[in-house]
């Protein structure tokens, strides 16, 4: 079970059955949630400040992404992200796009980021079950 995860959608239903989903095969014991890629960023920049005086401070070591969101889209969180080298701090946080679009482009691209998958939206079950084995 991950100490922590973080589900980016701008989809309030999305949120929510995101969180029920991970909660009733007890994937992780904490879900944070934000609405939109910028959210998410305010949510990592946060957490970078607090390592400076804490580097033991739990971080999600999985984000479920969507892509399509207003404000900032997934593809504009992950290049603010990588920008910020986040991924040198929170060397275990690892990324999956959780999409409506199966567009072969947007699976293409994601592999140029720490994406350790590309699933089709709703989350379910049996997801989560086969994502287990990837975080020992």
């Amino acid at each position: 079970m991950l100490d922590k995860i973080l589900c980016v959608d701008d989809d309030p239903i999305t949120l929510m059955l995101c969180k029920k989903v991970v909660e009733r095969v007890e994937f992780a014991k904490e879900i944070i949630t934000a609405k939109n890629g910028e959210e998410a960023i305010q949510y990592f920049d946060k957490l970078f400040e607090e390592r400076k005086v804490n580097d033991s401070i739990e971080y999600p070591k999985l984000v479920l992404l969507d892509l399509n969101m207003p404000v900032m889209d997934g593809w504009e969180f992950l290049e603010t992200y990588m920008r910020k080298e986040y991924h040198e701090v929170f060397i275990s946080t690892r990324f999956i796009v959780l999409s409506s679009s199966i567009d072969p482009y947007d699976i293409n691209r994601s592999k140029t980021y720490p994406v350790i998958g590309f699933l089709s939206k709703p989350i379910t079950k049996e997801m989560l079950e086969n994502l287990k084995n990837q975080f020992p």
